[in-house]
């Protein structure tokens, strides 16, 4: 207000703040509340709705007050909706202005204050309208809490009730029928009792639920009856929700809930009860295996194990559930319950591997594969050497052929290519032989026209005749003065091999390999033998083969040399031989030179293998290395099968070891063998195999391809064995550790040496063979009993000679009473070395002295034989 002055000279109060619609406003403090225990404290506002005045009913806005003296009593306002009158001009008295609002003001103000006033009504109708909804949510809510509640009360006494009864049941037993009988009344009481008191419950149940079922209300407020919900389970508290927190996890009350997977299973297992209809039987084909346990196949027919079970008892059988049957039981237990039945082998992932029929029209011609065989030192290795212009000879030891190799040769007239496999010549190597024969096309059969057929040669000729294979016969070494091939052509008729010269039907060529005579002429033999063979096959079809050789190479790794036979073999491929797969890293030919791929009839060498094959088995391409590995675990399990086959057939058990070893008095020489080769390593262990005798054997601890290593001289070490190496060495570590143990180690390089010292050291375990020589008898006479000495008997000597330290025997009426040896031997007073036949002596034996006259006394001497193998 500001005071003025009037006329009359009096205090006037003039307004000077204007009408404004701004809202009220508080302001407050409120925590707000995050996930993991985070809390921040914010400011809000709350705006005050707007009124007019008051909750009555709204009145005009008022025009501003006329100016008032303070002496004077205040006067009432003009209403709005007075005329008003014509604006005057504002006044000015002493510097203050009195300001009024103009008709225009007014009425905007006013429809301002009407559109206020229209929406407060309209609010405040939809807050009551919330206001009561929000009442009738919150009642039945209540409600269902309250009937849960009481639900789970009348659960609480009914449990109650039932342990109660249960415990008097029990004391009630007791003392009745003592503590044999108290379990069994107590259980057929607590089941009487909920039963009887079933009726009452319900009862009670639905008088408790009555109470709240009144206070749900309808839309429009109305009270209708409440339905409780059915719920099977028993009530739980609610289930806290939002965000699970280590907060919340710790603080949290520890309270188990029933999960909705345990709720659904209920609900299925409750329905399963209800329905009585018959399941329908489910008809399987079940896949049984050569051996199968029972779980398994319970598990594959969708039975229970139980029921098998109970069948194989009814057969008088039992069995667990854990046990192995054989295939015919487990397919009478399958067609029993009335599944049909696939029988399968393990062998069946070797089927569609090999010898697959190719009906492709797509053939083309491929080079022969020749062998040469002969006997030992026939000059094998050398005609090839001269067909390949190389020096293979020099790189062996001693000079003979150890190892069997494949190469490949052209025809200088027709420029065709010719495999060869050379073969060693020696006895132990009939398995390389058996080999090259199962893998070639055309023999060559190498004699020497100095030395004629031997016994490998016979051997080479029934090689190739179980082959079915044609046969060359080079007649070798014809440059010597003392060559006769006609002596060789008459040998070989004696074994029914007929050369064309003597009317047969066998191709026989006299060369040279040293002056390298008619090997043209024999290289047109062979290409003539291959037309007439019509060789040819599909190269485009995934590879097979055979291992000729193995090794493991230090720096390579495994390298198997592999003659493909049909397909081509190409790098990637994933390949199958024995027990062992990998795939193709790389293929290299006879010439050292990397190659990509090797077709039919291509010797190459393959690098890849998990580990060395043996030599002979086949190689396959398979199409993925799941196949792969199926075939390789089941040749591996095979030949684990096999080999502890045979040792439990070659040792038995403890009794029949020991048993034996008292009968026959066996010993065994332990080995380990290490070779540089596949085919080397069996022909050692076949020879080493052929050495053994009923007294004395070679046992074979370990044998393996490569070098020595720490692993084989620990091996050694726990069974006191000798190493034996064959082309290989020991590796700087392992030579070592031998020596600090002091285990033996051998290096060979021919299989002759080998052999031979093998022999001699499995000879020095054979008993030596005590043999008696006779020198001569004595009569005793008389017998003196001399003091410091004993009895000396007094005798004659009938026969021979009697030697002092000598054994003898005393018999008595043609009886042997003592056997010892002779201490005491004296010539009158001296002792003397022998005694002749027909002289006199005194004699003593060693600890004995029950001698009579009459008695003869036998003299010998034991000579001690070593023998050999």
């Amino acid at each position: 207000m500001v005071d003025t002055k009037t006329p009359g000279d009096k205090t006037l109060s003039v307004p000077t703040k204007t009408l404004t619609l701004k809202p009220r406003v508080e302001t407050g403090t409120v925590r707000q509340s995050f996930s993991h225990g985070r809390t921040k404290q914010v400011v809000v506002e709350k705006r005050g709705k707007r009124r007019v005045g008051g909750d009555g009913p709204a009145e005009a806005p008022h025009a501003p007050e006329p100016v008032v003296a303070k002496a004077a009593p205040p006067r009432p306002a003009a209403p709005l909706a007075r005329p008003a009158a014509p604006p005057a001009p504002p006044r000015r008295n002493s510097g203050v202005v009195l300001q009024t609002l103009t008709d225009d003001e007014r009425t905007a103000r006013a429809s301002a204050l009407a559109d206020a006033r229209v929406r407060d009504t309209e609010e405040r109708r939809l807050a009551e309208e919330e206001a009561r909804r929000r009442n009738s949510k919150e009642g039945i809510e209540q409600a269902e809490r309250e009937a849960a509640e009481a639900r789970r009360k009348a659960e609480e006494e009914r449990h109650r009730q039932d342990e109660e009864a249960k415990r008097k049941a029990e004391l009630e037993a007791k003392k009745r029928f003592g503590e044999a009988e108290a379990k069994t009344a107590a259980a057929a009481k607590a089941a009487a009792a909920p039963a009887a008191r079933a009726p009452g419950v319900a009862a009670e149940a639905t008088d408790e639920d009555e109470g709240p079922r009144q206070i749900r209300r309808g839309p429009g407020g109305a009270v209708r009856p409440a339905v409780p919900p059915k719920t099977t389970a028993k009530p739980a508290p609610q289930k806290q929700r939002g965000r699970l927190t280590l907060v919340t996890a710790l603080t949290a009350d520890d309270v188990r809930e029933r999960s909705i997977a345990s709720f659904r299973r209920r609900t299925q297992r409750l329905k399963g009860h209800q329905s009585n209809e018959p399941k329908e039987k489910l008809i399987r084909e079940v896949v049984i295996p050569e051996a199968i346990n029972i779980q398994e196949l319970a598990n594959r027919m969708s039975e229970r194990a139980v029921d098998v079970i109970r069948l194989l008892m009814k057969q008088g059988a039992m069995h667990k559930i854990t046990d192995v049957i054989d295939a015919d039981t487990a397919q009478l237990i399958a067609e029993e319950l009335g599944h049909t039945v696939k029988r399968v082998a393990a062998s069946d992932v070797e089927e569609g591997l090999f010898d697959i029929v190719d009906d492709s029209t797509d053939t083309e011609p491929r080079s022969p594969v020749v062998t040469v065989m002969g006997h030992v030192d026939h000059g094998k290795t050398s005609l090839l050497d001269a067909l390949r212009h190389a020096n293979v000879v020099s790189g062996e030891a001693g000079g003979i052929t150890q190892h069997i190799g494949a190469y490949q040769v052209t025809s200088p007239e027709s420029g065709k290519k010719i495999t060869f496999i050379d073969t060693p010549g020696h006895a132990a190597f009939t398995a390389m032989r058996a080999r090259g024969a199962k893998v070639t096309d055309i023999v060559i059969l190498v004699v020497a026209a100095d030395d004629g057929v031997m016994p490998q040669t016979i051997e080479a000729i029934n090689h190739a005749k179980a082959a079915k294979v044609p046969m060359i016969i080079a007649i070798n070494k014809i440059d010597k003065p003392d060559a006769k091939p006609e002596r060789v052509r008459t040998e070989l008729l004696q074994y029914e091999v007929q050369v064309e010269s003597m009317g047969g039907d066998v191709v026989d060529v006299e060369v040279s390999a040293k002056n390298k005579t008619n090997l043209d002429k024999l290289l047109e033999m062979v290409a003539l033998q291959a037309e007439l063979l019509d060789l040819k096959t599909n190269v485009s079809r995934p590879a097979e083969g055979t291992v000729i050789e193995a090794k493991l190479d230090r720096g390579r790794g495994p390298v198997a040399t592999v003659l493909v036979q049909r397909g081509t073999l190409r790098v990637g491929d994933i390949i199958v031989a024995g027990a062992e797969m990998g795939r193709v890293r790389a293929l290299i030919n006879d010439q050292g030179v990397t190659i990509d791929e090797a077709g039919p009839s291509v010797p190459v060498e393959v690098l890849g293998f998990n580990g060395p094959p043996e030599a002979g088995d086949r190689l396959a391409v398979v199409e993925n290395e799941a196949r792969a590995r199926q075939v390789t675990s089941y040749r591996a399990h095979q030949k684990r099968e096999n080999a502890a086959a045979s040792i439990s057939g070659m040792r038995g058990s403890l009794e029949q070891m020991m048993s034996q070893l008292k009968t026959t008095g066996r010993k065994d020489f332990p080995l380990i063998i290490k070779a540089d080769v596949q085919g080397s390593l069996e022909a050692i262990l076949g020879s080493l195999d052929k050495l053994g005798t009923e007294e004395v054997m070679a046992r074979i601890l370990h044998a393996g391809v490569g070098g020595i290593s720490e692993s084989d001289v620990t091996l050694a070490e726990g069974f006191n064995a000798a190493i034996i190496g064959f082309n290989v060495r020991a590796h700087k570590e392992a030579a070592a550790a031998a020596k600090r143990n002091g285990i033996e180690i051998r290096y060979y390089n021919i299989i002759y040496d080998l052999v031979d010292d093998v022999k001699k050291a499995m000879s020095g375990l054979l008993a030596p063979t005590l043999r008696e020589t006779m020198l001569g008898n004595a009569l005793i006479l008389e017998v003196f009993n001399i003091s410091k000495v004993g009895k000396v008997a007094g005798c004659r000597v009938t026969d021979g000679t009697v030697e002092r330290g000598a054994n003898v025997r005393l018999i008595r009426d043609n009886v042997v009473v003592h056997e010892g040896k002779l201490s005491t031997l004296k010539r009158f007073k001296d002792e003397v070395k022998e005694v002749q036949s027909g002289q006199e002596c005194g004699m003593a034996f060693e600890n004995y002295g029950d001698m009579r006259a009459g008695d003869v006394i036998e003299c010998y001497r034991v000579e001690t034989i070593q023998r050999s193998l």
